[in-house]
């Protein structure tokens, strides 16, 4: 017979992986404000201004905080920045590899880190996550190829930036998981965003000359992605992440994919073939392996996000 502490645990993961989803569905809806804004705006002055705009909207909440959460926790100050990197590092790369490939390239590629973390997880933490999950990413993945493709895929020169960028963003969602097991959310959201956002606007002055004239008409995108794709987005990412380990939740994250494509039909009037919707099936079918069968007591306890980095 289930226990009331089993049943209290599956109701905090549910609403976890619930809020990962509601992530992807933010981010998902957000590409298609970029995908407009890439046509208009420099990219290091749109990611610097978005990334400043989800600071700005958070700020008031941690101000709010009563003075010892307010506290700056100087010891994992250095982790809250290289996240910060992390998310520069990861958005810029795909970005500049945007320029050298395709949407559909970019798209499956940098969905790599739903594979990624796993591998990591086992090769070098040594900490393999639950065979389901290995056939959940595989699905994800395999459904990422068809959707993002269609089935037709080969290599372009910007593929290399896109790879590096997957990369980024699998240690992204690995050092989230562990950060939000010591830091108070919204001063790791605040401080990663900041960072992310002064080395967007540094590296720009030093390499895209931009000027503000550039959001002419199309200013909605850097609201729009500044305030649901990253202060509510990675925001909510740090809040489902307390939960939910890292490997599962880079199998939700993935669904960014499908809600892209979902918007972009709806929005830009981008059709989905047969093939691509096989994808979003294959993706789904992942997701829900991922749910329907929960870790046992002993995986539980060994792939709690705050073990998953030294």
């Amino acid at each position: 017979m289930t226990s009331p502490k089993s049943i209290r645990k599956l109701d905090h993961r549910l609403k976890a992986d619930l809020i990962l989803l509601l992530v992807a569905l933010l981010w998902g809806s957000a590409i298609v404000a970029q995908r407009v804004a890439a046509q208009h705006v420099s990219v290091y002055l749109f990611n610097g201004l978005r990334f400043l705009i989800g600071a700005l909207v958070l700020a008031p909440f941690l101000l709010l905080r009563n003075p010892a959460r307010r506290k700056l926790q100087t010891a994992n100050l250095p982790g809250m920045a290289l996240a910060g990197f992390l998310l520069f590092a990861g958005i810029s790369l795909q970005q500049h590899g945007l320029r050298f490939t395709t949407a559909a390239n970019a798209g499956f590629i940098t969905g790599l880190y739903v594979v990624l973390i796993p591998l990591y997880l086992a090769l070098v933490m040594r900490q393999p996550p639950r065979r389901i999950i290995w056939l959940a990413a595989i699905l994800a993945t395999c459904g990422l190829f068809l959707l993002s493709t269609g089935g037709s895929f080969s290599l372009a020169p910007g593929d290399n930036f896109e790879l590096a960028g997957a990369a980024m963003w699998a240690f992204h969602v690995l050092l989230i998981g562990r950060l939000v097991q010591r830091v108070d959310i919204f001063r790791l959201a605040v401080v990663q965003y900041l960072v992310c956002a002064a080395l967007s606007f540094g590296l720009g002055w030093l390499l895209e000359p931009y000027s503000l004239s550039e959001l002419s008409g199309v200013g909605w995108t850097v609201l729009y992605t500044g305030i649901f794709g990253i202060s509510l987005g990675y925001t909510l990412q740090a809040v489902g992440q307390k939960v939910a380990p890292a490997a599962d939740s880079a199998v939700i994250l993935s669904f960014e994919a499908v809600f892209a494509a979902i918007c972009g039909w709806l929005l830009l009037d981008e059709r989905l073939n047969m093939i691509q919707l096989s994808g979003c099936g294959l993706m789904l079918l992942g997701m829900i392996l991922a749910q329907v069968f929960p870790p046992g007591r002993q995986e539980n306890a060994d792939q709690q996000p705050g073990h998953l980095i030294p």
